[in-house]
């Protein structure tokens, strides 16, 4: 009896050792076939489940030494063959042929012979039908109730095969899901950085020339230019032309993100490095590995993230909050900035061996009021793109004189406010009626600059307060609406808002309406 126990745990161990040897089913099952031969006469196995979607049986590994058809799709069960599947409760059954049970008839028609004695093991995992491993020979009537209480020995470890391979099959699905959808958005990024950069051979000529000289390089990039003229847009340029346009291009605006998150965004935290940390995370430096990172407003970053940001640079390392050891980091750095980050450096507020770092290729990037030539061609961009978002089923065109109004404005809020101004102008359109020009009357034409118009440019590095544009801005417009403020014609229909909004605006800003003006 002791020898007969030793005997089935060294059957188990050494076909447990088969079975669990690979994910790849059809290798375990060559494996189990070349070993439960020395136990049972068989000719083959095959490992299989029902396919819930089709409510058929897929054959996942079929291994064999005599020739039977391949399936290559599920193969469908009757309505009988279905409910046997489905409710029988033995463990292993053994069938002199296959003409026993409706299931295994199914079966082997598709394999193309009756010629067969079969063993099935029914397989559970968490108390749920799994799947089947059928043994089968040649000829009638092979099988043995030993061979059966041998062949259930192996439940458990042809359970957790299948139950393994079932989500392993997944995994690649996901994985290749996951590619392809990486690839797809890779592709769409790169047609965007390339497709959508108006002035290219305008306006933004030099810059594009700048953008061909350091992309092939590995060499840190500074944009600098104001506020909306496109800085993103040149990043995304400058990595899809470079060697690393395959690997990952992550952006992070540095001003949008809270002083006391910014150590765990940009280099990632250990799991329990702080109260919320509940699992490992990693920054985006770390999933820029291999590809680029672009930091929007580095100037607004602060001092100790620059002590971090530097050593990174210096380092080609980062180290996780709450961590003990580097990470080495091999990333691009693209930084952009619309502020003056030589006077921050005088004034003690931005660090002057990061400012050399990051200042090692800088590309100033020109406000449109220095590109007017590109606003036709982004005005007819801007046009297509937004009718098509707005479902806007007839061609929108220009009123007489639009273009020069629009030629003849300084533009302060760049590229952005452009494309603002043309979505709101379709918005209006929509309601208007569907064969009203675009008018834009809130623009007084050859009236800039001065006193109704946008300010004068400063000084390179300066900035306009935005209550100052909005002043301005509302000024022009009120002159334009010969001082009315409510009305079809009126300062607020030209603006798009509330009278009342515009009055307390104006009360704000100090601009006189009314009796006082």
């Amino acid at each position: 009896m002791k020898d007969k126990v030793l005997q089935d745990m060294d059957f188990f161990h050494q076909a447990t050792l088969r079975i669990c040897s690979s994910l790849e089913i059809e290798t375990v099952s060559a494996r189990c076939l070349e070993y439960l031969k020395k136990f049972i006469p068989i000719d083959g196995l095959f490992m299989s489940f029902i396919d819930s979607g089709t409510s058929a049986i897929r054959i996942s590994a079929l291994v064999s030494d005599i020739p039977l058809n391949q399936p290559k799709s599920p193969i469908p069960l009757t309505p009988e063959a279905l409910v046997r599947a489905r409710t029988i409760k033995e463990r292993v059954n053994i069938y002199r042929c296959p003409l026993e049970s409706p299931v295994t008839t199914c079966i082997w028609r598709v394999l193309g012979t009756m010629d067969v004695s079969c063993m099935v093991i029914h397989l559970r995992f968490n108390k749920e039908p799994i799947g089947y491993v059928e043994l089968f020979a040649k000829g009638y009537d092979r099988f043995t109730e030993e061979h059966a209480r041998l062949l259930g020995l192996l439940h458990d470890p042809f359970a957790i095969a299948i139950a393994n391979n079932i989500q392993y099959r997944e995994v690649i699905r996901l994985k290749d899901l996951l590619a392809y959808d990486n690839r797809y958005l890779r592709q769409e990024l790169h047609r965007v950085s390339t497709a959508e950069i108006i002035g290219a051979t305008g306006g933004l000529q030099n810059v594009m020339e700048a953008v061909a000289q350091v992309a092939p390089l590995t060499s840190q990039v500074l944009l600098l230019g104001e506020t909306g003229v496109g800085k993103e847009i040149i990043a995304n340029a400058i990595h899809h032309s470079s060697p690393r346009r395959d690997g990952p291009f992550v952006k992070i605006n540095c001003g949008a993100i809270p002083d006391g998150l910014i150590d765990s965004e940009l280099f990632g935290h250990e799991k329990g490095a702080f109260t919320g940390a509940l699992a490992q995370k990693y920054g985006r430096f770390e999933r820029a590995h291999g590809g680029t990172i672009f930091l929007d407003e580095v100037g607004d970053l602060p001092a100790p993230a620059q002590v971090r940001l530097l050593r990174v640079l210096q380092e080609k390392e980062i180290e996780r909050v709450g961590g003990t050891r580097p990470v080495k980091v091999d990333v691009r750095v693209i930084a952009a900035t619309n502020r003056n980050l030589e006077a921050l450096v005088r004034e003690c507020r931005f660090r002057e061996d990061l400012w050399f770092r990051l200042n090692v290729f800088p590309i100033l990037i020109p406000p449109l009021r220095e590109r007017k030539t590109d606003i036709p061609d982004l005005v007819h961009h801007f046009i297509v793109r937004k009718a098509r978002e707005l479902n806007l089923r007839v061609s929108p065109v220009l009123a007489p004189g639009a273009m020069e109004r629009l030629m003849a404005y300084d533009w302060p809020g760049n590229v952005r406010e452009l494309e603002n101004i043309l979505e709101r102008a379709l918005i209006r359109m929509r309601t208007a009626g569907p064969n009203e020009p675009l008018k834009f009357d809130e623009f007084p034409a050859g009236k800039v600059g001065g006193e109704t118009g946008r300010p004068a440019p400063e000084s390179e590095g300066s900035q306009v307060l935005l209550d100052e544009v909005t002043r301005h801005h509302i000024l022009a417009v009120l002159e334009a609406a010969g001082g009315r403020v409510q009305g079809k014609n009126g300062a607020a229909a030209r603006l798009g808002i509330n009278p009342n909004t515009l009055r307390n605006r104006m009360r704000k800003l100090g601009i006189p309406f009314g009796r006082r003006r």
